[in-house]
């Protein structure tokens, strides 16, 4: 009698592979509702420093589209103000780029509004380069291909005649 398994202990093994596998799968389903929550905080918090970028730059038009050459003739506190509004800009697109590598629109806002700073980024690029070594290597690369779209390259780092 004592070799004669009871009808319980059949199915005993059963259930705990069954136990394992539903374990398995909530593992499985957690690791997968992580991801969605880290994708949706850089989310959230790129739509937040975009939006602060906005706000600066309806402070601050003369910065927004600045008439670059007076920036730089002009009073040096203003222009590391104008150095600052860029970097705050620069550093908003690299989250949006991050965060939002799939969807266009957001990239587009991007380069329009990194049209205008493109005179400065050029000569920056040539006389201070460690300023964009401070970014990411995604924005420096988004930084360059918008000045080769636009024709904004050294040495006269001028907008291309359309």
């Amino acid at each position: 009698m004592a070799s004669e398994s009871q009808w319980w202990q059949r199915f005993g093994n059963w259930a705990q592979i069954a136990s394992a596998c539903i374990a398995m799968i909530g593992f499985g389903a957690i690791v997968v509702q992580v991801g969605e929550i880290r994708q949706n905080n850089r989310a959230s918090a790129a739509r937040q420093v975009y939006l602060a970028y906005a706000d600066l730059n309806f402070r601050y038009p003369q910065f927004g589209a600045p008439d670059y050459d007076r920036l730089k003739a002009g009073d040096r506190l203003v222009f590391e103000q104008y150095k600052s509004f860029v970097s705050y800009l620069l550093y908003a697109c690299g989250e949006v780029i991050y965060a939002f590598a799939k969807e266009p629109e957001w990239i587009k806002s991007c380069e329009y509004e990194v049209k205008d700073q493109l005179p400065f980024l050029c000569e920056t690029l040539a006389s201070d380069p460690q300023f964009l070594q401070t970014f990411g290597r995604e924005t420096n690369a988004f930084v360059r291909a918008a000045m080769t779209r636009e024709g904004v390259l050294p040495p006269d780092c001028r907008p291309k005649k359309a």
